[in-house]
């Protein structure tokens, strides 16, 4: 069983500051048929423009993953991280028993355009963490590289829950196909480009639940980027 949940169709909110789309409920925006997906709490892309960004703000048992897709991100937390992520980079916050951090576009001229994700942990009151690393193109290139797993297999960051998420860069035509264990789920995030599952055409930022398949094939219409969600 599949269900789209296009682009267009997401809530969205403009500050000025922050141009920001939800594919699930999340702050003023609610929708009672989207308020997450297995796991998958939130899925947000943001565009924050130069020199803006969000204060020192509270977390708690939530597992945080951001995916910066364009310009910076500078970051800091109560644990005292501090750094600034670059297209590219990932990031992941366990906020178990509770964190503070910021999130700033340290730029005077580029916006900064990230995703940022939340899945709940697979408890609650865990020992908050932090964790970045850097995934080349090449890592990506037309296979799924995984970049975050509960045991860091392949390199990937370190979640406190049992879901996988892997990303792709696919050229035009190229095909990559992921199994799906009985009782798995998963949802698929086109980053960029077009891509075509079973007929259907996928554009940017447009969302797609699986549940009960066996396997999932996703071909590239254009150069494509894609995050794939594998889900208890």
């Amino acid at each position: 069983m599949r269900q789209l949940r296009r682009a267009g169709e997401r809530g969205h909110a403009d500050h000025g500051w922050l141009d920001t789309w939800h594919t699930f409920s999340f702050a003023d925006y609610y929708d009672p048929k989207h308020q997450g997906f297995r796991v998958l709490r939130v899925i947000n892309e943001d565009v924050v423009q130069p020199g803006q960004g969000f204060g020192m703000h509270p977390h708690r048992d939530m597992e945080i993953v951001t995916y910066v897709l364009e310009g910076q991100l500078q970051h800091r937390d109560s644990m005292g991280n501090g750094s600034v992520l670059h297209a590219g980079e990932l990031q992941r916050i366990t906020a178990g028993r509770g964190v503070l951090h910021s999130e700033f576009n340290p730029s005077e001229r580029e916006h900064v355009h990230l995703y940022q994700i939340w899945l709940l942990p697979r408890a609650r009151g865990l020992a908050p963490g932090y964790e970045e690393k850097q995934f080349n193109s090449e890592e990506k290139r037309n296979r799924l590289r995984l970049v975050a797993s509960p045991d860091g297999a392949d390199g990937s960051l370190t979640i406190q829950q049992d879901a996988r998420i892997s990303i792709a860069v696919l050229d035009p035509g190229k095909q990559v196909t992921h199994p799906l264990s009985p009782g798995r789920h998963a949802w698929l995030q086109v980053i960029r480009g077009q891509l075509e599952v079973d007929g259907t055409m996928l554009t940017a930022s447009d969302g797609l639940a699986i549940t009960d398949e066996a396997e999932l094939s996703v071909q590239a219409a254009s150069e494509a980027e894609v995050m794939l969600f594998d889900l208890p």
